[in-house]
Formats: C-alpha cells, sequence, structure tokens
C-alpha cells in the first residue's frame, strides 16, 4: 500500500487539520505496516496558481510549448503522477472562510486534467483517478457539520468525484477555536472516527 498525505494549511507545523491527518496516516500504518507514506506539504513546498501563463501552455500542444511552457505543465504532471500512485490518499484541510484553503484549491486545480484525470463522454464527464480511498481530515474552529454553512464537504465530494475519486471518508474535528474543553471534545470526536472508520 501507499499512502499520499497532503497538507493543505498555509501553516507547515502547528496545524490542526495536519494533526488530525498524520493520526490517520498514524492509524493507517498501524495496520499495513508495510505501507509506504509519501507526504506532499503544499505550504512548504507550495504548487504555483492556475494563471494566464499556466492555462496557456496546458493549451498548447506538447510540441509546440517554450522551455518555460513545458516546466510549468510538467509541474502539474508530478502531481497528477502522485495521486495516480497512491492507493490512499489523506487530505487535511483547515477551513478559512467558510472554504478551502488557497493552498488546496491550486492543488485541484493542478490535478483536474481534461483527458488525463477525467474525459468527457457522449454520458457526460467520466473521473480517470479510480480505485483510490481517500480521507478528509477536517478541522474547523466552529461547528459546521451537516449545516447550510459546510460549504467544504459539498464541494470536495462533487471536484475529487469529478475525477474519479468517490471513495471518500470525512473526520471531523469541530469547535477548535470555542474554548479548551470545546477543542479537546473535537478531537476526541476525531480519535474515535479515526477508530471506527480508517483502515
Amino acid at each position: 500500500m501507499k499512502i499520499l498525505q497532503i497538507n493543505t494549511s498555509a501553516r507547515s507545523t502547528g496545524a490542526n487539520s495536519t494533526r488530525l491527518a498524520d493520526r490517520i496516516v498514524a492509524r493507517l500504518k498501524a495496520r499495513h505496516p508495510a505501507a509506504a507514506v509519501e507526504l506532499r506539504d503544499l505550504a512548504a513546498n507550495p504548487h504555483p496558481v492556475l494563471d494566464e501563463a499556466a492555462l496557456t501552455a496546458l493549451f498548447t500542444p506538447a510540441g509546440q510549448r517554450t522551455a518555460a511552457q513545458a516546466a510549468r505543465v510538467a509541474l502539474d504532471d508530478a502531481l497528477i503522477a502522485q495521486v495516480q500512485s497512491a492507493d490512499v490518499i489523506v487530505l487535511g484541510v483547515p477551513m478559512y472562510n467558510f472554504g478551502v484553503p488557497v493552498q488546496l484549491k491550486t492543488w485541484i486545480d493542478a490535478i483536474a486534467k481534461a483527458g488525463t484525470t477525467f474525459r468527457y463522454t457522449e454520458n457526460g464527464p467520466e473521473g480517470l483517478i479510480k480505485g483510490k480511498k481517500v480521507y478528509v481530515a477536517l478541522a474547523r474552529g466552529g461547528i459546521y457539520r451537516d449545516t447550510p454553512a459546510d460549504s467544504q464537504v459539498p464541494y470536495l465530494k462533487a471536484v475529487l468525484g469529478f475525477v474519479g475519486m468517490t471513495d471518500v471518508e470525512f473526520i471531523y474535528a469541530e469547535g477548535l477555536a470555542m474554548g479548551a474543553e470545546s477543542t479537546d471534545k473535537g478531537f476526541a470526536a476525531a480519535e474515535a472516527e479515526i477508530a471506527e472508520r480508517v483502515g
């Protein structure tokens, strides 16, 4: 088994979402001692945003790209290859202003590539990254689970499913900015979910 952990917090150290993702990976390693773990920290090693230069590079035929354009496309291709080679993907996701961090959005923009990770057919779009198990470690300061204010889960279900990753488990640590007791309760609830659902 190959586990890919992707930390999407803006902080490389001390992030609650990373703490939660680490616990999920530790649980997986305990259940599968031979598993290999690959870590991508999008704060320590940020991926370039999808800007006009990147779009131009992506839509230029491979044989006509400049060296700079080829290098830019290669950065996205490396992220795609990393996902394709993993059996299990663990995403550490904080909530920023009711949405996902820009670091995660940039990663999604990189891996969602027409003809590679999804394609359009006569019956609509088809995701091509299949057979993956995904765990999403959600860390929130407030309590948003199953409320209209939770825009993250519907978005992540939709975009991950669009590229073929439909076997997704969401693990929640909430109320982390509501005092020490609430923080303890939030992490305890997450630990219980990990024990029950990760393996």
